[in-house]
């Protein structure tokens, strides 16, 4: 996968590009990402980026010409997927972190200052995408953090990829909780099924912990559920726990999707 990211402050990825999975995928060259000074596209001899808003008003904007330039240099006959980092844009999400991974080439912009001109945007930007309702200095953080997680996507780089599957939000619930050495801290006992061996009862009980997870950290996942992501069992922990009726889309009442579950599995 290719990714380009045009930004005021290039440095700022060095480190990050050499590091843990990143680190790898770019050295196995599963991973391509290109980062450009967005200086290097001015006209000027002090190489400005920015002037004063029209109409007045703090902070400084970010202007149009080097944009569209750079973007339209580095883009070529390519097309690239471009997209700016802003906290205007969509959350980011599991899902389109998936979509974004089909693309063969991403042209990431980092803004800084005030804003960017809108003419800039409407030009040379295809979609806007933010990591959060909060704002950040610039663009750079939102673009490493969506570069990791393309970089979970692609075939390689993560060890085992039934990691990935298992991942927060890919089955539409958290993850469930984890356990490794000693088998007891401050008193605190792993849960005896994990020592088990038995596989089908390990399974099962990770089941439940994504729910009670998804329940107490993120209940506003559940309006987002479909009735077949979720397990027999984990449907009667809905019940137990009073919260089936808050999954949405259901075609069937959570009892019925359950009867159904378990004779398909006898």
């Amino acid at each position: 996968m290719r990714i380009g990211v045009i930004t005021i402050f290039p440095e700022l990825f060095t480190t990050f590009l050499d590091t843990s999975l990143v680190g790898r995928a770019v050295t196995k060259g599963l991973l391509d990402v290109q980062v450009h000074d967005l200086r290097s596209f001015t006209d000027d001899r002090h190489r400005s980026v920015d002037d004063e808003p029209y109409g007045g008003g703090g902070g400084m904007v970010m202007t149009a010409p080097p944009w569209i330039r750079a973007v339209e240099e580095l883009s070529g006959s390519r097309k690239p997927r471009r997209i700016l980092l802003s906290p205007q844009g969509p959350a980011l999400t599991d899902a389109k972190v998936r979509a974004l991974a089909e693309e063969e080439e991403l042209l990431l912009l980092c803004g800084r200052y005030e804003a960017i001109d809108e003419r800039a945007i409407e030009l040379v930007v295809d979609e806007e995408i933010s990591i959060g309702d909060y704002v950040l200095s610039g663009g750079e953080l939102p673009a490493m953090v969506l570069v990791e997680a393309l970089s979970r996507q692609i075939p390689g780089v993560v060890g085992l990829p039934e990691s990935v599957e298992q991942d927060s939000f890919r089955s539409g619930l958290l993850d469930h909780c984890h356990f490794t050495r000693p088998p007891e801290v401050n008193g605190l006992k792993v849960p005896t099924v994990l020592l088990s061996g038995n596989h089908a009862a390990i399974e099962s009980w990770r089941g439940v912990q994504a729910v009670r997870a998804t329940v107490e950290k993120r209940p506003d996942l559940l309006p987002k559920l479909r009735p077949e992501q979720l397990s027999a069992v984990q449907w009667r922990e809905l019940e137990n726990l009073g919260r089936s009726t808050e999954v949405g889309g259901q075609e069937a009442s959570p009892s019925s999707v359950v009867a159904t579950q378990t004779r398909d599995t006898e």
